[in-house]
């Protein structure tokens, strides 16, 4: 079962010990607000170095840069759509953020891979729909696939926390 392979904590991603964090990044991938400037501020300069060697990134894809500064390997970085009502594959395009990223990690075989709540913030993302992506996304995934051995979403509040636990104890 893929439940037990998935935990959901409360915290900031940019202290997460694990093999590989997700940033919700922009197209640039040169750093911005929210998760992706924090994990940009963390990670150190050589981590917008890097990044201006991977030409950006299109939405729903994802790109791979060591972790820095940061207490991880890698920083897998992920452009989430920006949300304009749901009728422009905002859904499938956040989906591909997901099965993206977990491709990238079962490729490099990480272990444990963190994820902030993508799309949720300015993009304006409903949190509660998102939530179910990830998670549906992340079981389908884990189904088929031994790496990641382990899924950490990381919920910033209070809010974000709870929806996660809802929905992963759905079934």
């Amino acid at each position: 079962m893929p439940e037990n392979r998935i935990d959901i904590i409360k915290g900031d991603i940019t202290k997460i010990e694990a093999d590989a964090i997700v940033n919700a990044a922009n197209n640039s991938l040169l750093g911005g607000g929210g998760v992706d400037g924090a994990i940009h501020r963390a990670a150190g300069p050589g981590l917008l170095e890097e990044c201006r060697q991977l030409n950006g990134c299109e939405t729903g894809k994802a790109k791979l840069t060591s972790g820095h500064n940061l207490n991880v390997k890698y920083i897998i970085h992920t452009v989430g759509p920006v949300w304009r009502g749901g009728i422009f594959d905002e859904t499938e395009l956040l989906a591909s953020c997901y099965t993206e990223s977990l491709e990238l990690a079962r490729r490099k075989k990480i272990d444990t891979i963190a994820f902030p709540g993508i799309s949720t913030g300015v993009y304006g993302f409903p949190k509660d729909l998102a939530a179910v992506i990830a998670i549906n996304e992340t079981r389908r995934f884990l189904t088929g696939n031994r790496y990641p051995r382990k899924v950490i979403f990381v919920a910033f509040d209070d809010e974000t926390f709870a929806l996660y636990q809802k929905y992963l104890n759905e079934k």
